[in-house]
Order: C-alpha cells, then structure tokens, then sequence
C-alpha cells in the first residue's frame, strides 16, 4: 500500500531519522529551522498562526523559538495531539466560520500564552537557571522595545504598533503547510480522520487539481494575514507549483515589502 511504501521511504532517509532521534514531529522541521536561521522569522514573545499544524513539527520549532512569553496556535482540518506549549483549533480554515473562530482566540493578549511558574532551587540545575535567566531576560528587553514603539506617538495620531492593535493585527508570524496533510500509516478508518482526509487538499497526481487546490489554501492564509498579521510580520506558505504562481506573486508584493 501507499502508507507502507511511505514509511519504507521514511525509514531510509537520513533527516528522518534525525527528525527523531531530536524528538520532532517530521523531517520538515529542519526546512523551517533553516528558513529562520537566514530570515529570522520568530523573536520572543511573539505571536504565530500555524495553518495545517498536523503532525505539529513547525508548531514545535516556532514554539520554541517564541518562548518564554510567546504563544503558537495551529489549525488542522484533522484532529491531532498538539505539540507541548502549542494551542490547537480543528477546523476547515477555507470556513469563514473557523477564521473568524481563530481571528477571536488571537484578539484575547494572554489567551493561549504559557503562565511561568516558581521553581525551587533543588528543581533545577545552575546550566538551567542560567538559560532560564537569559530568556527571561531576552523577552523582557523584546517586551520593553514593544513597549516603546506603542508609547511612541507621532503627531497627529496613533504609531502603526498602535493601530495594528486596534484593529486587531496582532499576530507576528503566519505559516502555512495546508498543501498536503500528514499521511496516514494505518488502514484504520475512523469518521473523524478519514472523512476530511479524503476532502482536503491530497495531492492527485493531476497538475492542474493540485495547484488550484494550493493556491486556494494559499489565498485563504493571505486573507487571514491581511486581517490580522501585524505590521513587519512574517509570512511563510508551501504550495504546489503552477499557472497561478505569477498571481499569488502579485499579491503578495502588494502585502509585503519583501
């Protein structure tokens, strides 16, 4: 069967194997830790929109990365365990009804943000007290500097940090893998996966239905970013490739400056 020619294949392959042995979800985190390590994407404190969350890889290096004071929210149309530190919605993001569902839970500033807890001296080793410092630290000076700009008020008027929280543009990074769910192992069937398995975007083998059915997923995520993605934030979206390339391309200039 497919499923067990795609484990085969997982099997051999090196950043797999990796993958694992580093305790993530798949081999595609390690794109994405190099598409941060060359843009810097994440900072501390941030907040990140994750399109097509499942199996959770990407939720856990932007976690990671936002941490402390950060927060990551991720969406599948399938139901999946959430990494650690990660909040998940299940929903078809192409719905009005699930943006909208999402655009609220990101409106509420302390919802879905990890609360700090008092440790005890014997809880933790100096090399940890010691890292834990220095992320406190970071996020207070990244806090601070946020602090700043919406203190900064230019005559006639509001800063851009202060109009973006008014109407609600409050997430710093949105990324989108809703191109191609995550595959299924088992020939279990089960209403709950398998039914929107086989609706969303599967690949077909057929060019032309593939690509159409990414750009839509593709339009749906820059929608969502023009409602509610901050000004300087990030946006990050895997795609087929196709006829529409150019458009998407359009569009996304008009949004963003690079």
């Amino acid at each position: 069967s497919s499923s067990t020619r795609w484990k085969a294949r997982q099997g051999k392959d090196a950043y797999s194997r990796e993958a694992k042995v580093a305790g993530l979800k798949s081999r595609a985190a390690f794109k994405l830790l190099e598409i941060n390590e060359k843009y810097r994407l994440f900072h501390k404190g941030d907040t990140v929109v994750d399109l097509g969350f499942a199996p959770g890889s990407w939720s856990q290096v932007a976690v990671n990365r936002v941490s402390p004071g950060g927060r990551v929210v991720g969406i599948d149309i399938i139901p999946a365990q959430p990494p650690r530190g990660v909040n998940a919605l299940q929903g078809n993001f192409l719905s009005p009804e699930i943006r909208e569902e999402v655009r609220k839970f990101v409106s509420d500033p302390d919802r879905g943000r990890v609360r700090r807890k008092n440790i005890t001296e014997g809880d933790v080793t100096e090399d940890d007290l010691s890292s834990a410092n220095q992320s406190i630290l970071e996020f207070e000076k990244h806090a601070a500097e946020e602090e700043r700009k919406l203190k900064e008020i230019p005559k006639g008027g509001m800063t851009q940090a202060q109009l973006d929280l008014a109407e609600g543009r409050v997430v710093q990074v949105v990324l989108s893998d809703m191109s191609e769910p995550w595959p299924l192992v088992t020939s279990t069937w089960v209403r709950s996966v398998s039914n929107p398995y086989n609706r969303l975007m599967n690949t077909s083998g057929i060019v032309a239905r593939d690509h159409g059915g990414s750009m839509d997923l593709c339009m749906s995520a820059l929608t969502f970013c023009f409602d509610t993605l901050a000004s300087g934030g990030n946006f990050l979206c895997k795609f087929y490739t196709g006829a529409e390339d150019h458009a998407l391309e359009l569009r996304l200039k008009k949004l963003f400056e690079k």
